[in-house]
């Protein structure tokens, strides 16, 4: 019951609300097996929570099998583990300190867990509870002070105060005045938010183009209906063409666009591309673009390689890419590396345990060392008018909220995404994806323009209000007007404060349980 309930709040579905529900029967059923099952009451927490882990994660990121069957099984089975952690903390925190300490040490747990799965190398954070209100923005405009972290802990003030008035001996109604103002109070401030809230920064207009190439047969070489780069490359001028008008400042190409093989970095300037793309901005002055590229780097002095480079004996040591481009009219170009790479697929984080996976017909794809990141966020400016600066998202990075912070941080004032959402077919993931994109223009107060090579694409404003999309599977690009913020957030400034406050406070509460657990012993002694 937990799990559908849970499934059934998730984006894109507007029934947010049995998010506050969803965890009851899973209380319920906590408390039956603390209170009658004597005898290894952990190892039965253990499985049956894990089953509606399972359960949850499967109802609601199943489409991730649709690009890998291997990938999609272990990223069910293995993050339905992961959040076994703050569970199983919960159910021995609440056995040694109490009903009132363990039931305030749930929603420490399991908010400091997903701070924790937003930054470890195996980070899949889709389902943090704080997403749950990504098709619903106009619910959760306070996001721009306390990110999407905040959501979380409304949802699980909900969930423990609708059980305690379910659990509780009285037979009035002022039992449900605690969880239905923890409901509405945040409900009708945000309301309140979004009402006197008004959208900020210079207006420019900006093009966003959907290829529609499939990945799977037409996008790379090797596919069955391969479709030459030249082929695609024209594509992708003639949808940008049919948008832009004199007062276009910026064109976006979703991500891997120009994918001809690797385009070696210090050379992308004498390269064909180039040539072609400075015929192409030539026609249309003030026009910059923004790009999706696979890109490589080499490493003349090999002992200042990076630890994800590869070796070929004719080139040496070299990193490859997925990245960003900026590319200006005079030929004047910037690379942006995308840095939140997706676990199994663009890197391999800890090299033996996919190996493992390997022996049993799991496989993540990609390799060891995959793909090369940044340590720093990029910021594309526009070269007329520096003002005009956007974020380059690529693809994954945008379902993270702090890390999109930090481009607005180094002087962002709006949000472009690129994405390439075909791999999961008609599913509710590339929808998902899009509704993410509304909590992070949310957060910063940032415009989000998104170009997808198919999904969905188009424009989002500071409140998170989807104003253009183009459909799904179909060549298109739109043109819209977005404004360029630059005064910042709260969040912003100070980024995911809760999660990290819930960490330290995590940590005291796993003492505090560690040691009235032992003096309990100590005391039966």
């Amino acid at each position: 019951m937990s799990a559908f309930l849970l499934w059934l709040g998730w984006p894109v579905k507007p029934l947010a609300i049995f998010l506050f529900i969803g965890w009851v029967p899973f209380l319920f059923m906590e408390k039956a097996i603390s209170e009658k099952v004597a005898p290894k009451r952990g190892r039965t927490f253990f499985k049956h929570a894990y089953l509606l882990l399972l359960l949850w994660n499967i109802f609601t990121t199943y489409w991730v099998s649709y690009s890998t069957l291997g990938g999609g099984i272990a990223a069910v089975v293995f993050n339905a583990l992961f959040m076994m952690m703050p569970m199983m903390a919960f159910f021995w925190t609440k056995r040694a300190a109490g009903k009132t300490i363990g039931y305030l040490s749930l929603p420490v747990y399991w908010i400091a867990f997903e701070q924790f799965h937003l930054n470890w190398d195996l980070s899949w954070p889709w389902l943090t509870l704080g997403n749950g209100f990504a098709s619903l923005p106009s619910w959760v405009q306070w996001y721009e002070y306390t990110g999407f972290l905040g959501g979380s802990l409304w949802v699980w003030g909900g969930n423990l105060l609708v059980f305690f008035a379910l659990t509780s001996p009285a037979k009035n109604w002022s039992k449900w005045v605690a969880p239905v103002l923890t409901f509405l109070l945040p409900l009708l401030l945000s309301f309140y938010i979004g009402s006197q809230y008004q959208e900020q920064g210079e207006t420019a207009e900006v093009v966003v183009v959907q290829p529609n190439v499939d990945p799977y047969k037409e996008k790379f070489e090797g596919g069955e209906g391969y479709i030459p780069f030249e082929q695609q490359f024209e594509r992708l001028i003639k949808l940008s063409e049919q948008q832009i008008t004199p007062n276009t400042k910026f064109v976006l190409w979703p991500e891997t666009s120009i994918s001809n093989g690797i385009n070696w970095e210090e050379n992308f300037g004498m390269s064909p591309v180039s040539y072609a793309l400075r015929d192409f901005l030539a026609r249309h002055p003030g026009v910059e673009l923004v790009a999706g590229i696979t890109s490589a780097r080499l490493y003349p002095d090999s002992t200042q390689r990076s630890s994800t480079a590869r070796f070929h004996e004719q080139v040496g040591y070299y990193d490859v890419y997925n990245a960003a481009l900026h590319f200006k009219p005079t030929g004047q170009h910037a690379f942006y590396h995308k840095s939140k790479l997706v676990p199994g697929v663009e890197k391999t984080p800890y090299p033996g345990m996919f190996k493992a996976l390997k022996m049993f017909s799991i496989d993540l794809g990609g390799i060891a060392g995959n793909m090369g990141s940044q340590d720093t966020r990029a910021v594309f400016r526009h070269s007329q008018n520096p003002q005009l600066s956007g974020a380059p998202v690529v693809c994954y990075e945008s379902i993270y909220g702090e890390y999109v912070s930090e481009y607005i941080r180094n002087g962002a004032n709006a949000i472009f995404i690129i994405t390439n959402d075909a791999w999961w077919s008609d599913s509710p993931g590339y929808k998902q994806h899009l509704a993410y994109a509304s909590l992070r223009a949310i957060e910063t107060r940032r415009d989000v323009a998104r170009s997808a090579n198919t999904g969905i694409s188009g424009f989002i404003n500071q409140k998170g209000e989807l104003l253009q999309k183009s459909g799904w599977w179909v060549p298109a690009a739109l043109r819209g007007q977005i404004r360029f913020n630059q005064t910042q957030t709260f969040y912003t400034r100070h980024g995911e404060f809760i999660g990290h406050g819930t960490q330290w406070l995590a940590l005291g509460l796993a003492f505090l349980a560690l040691f009235l657990g032992f003096t309990r012993k100590t005391g039966k002694r």
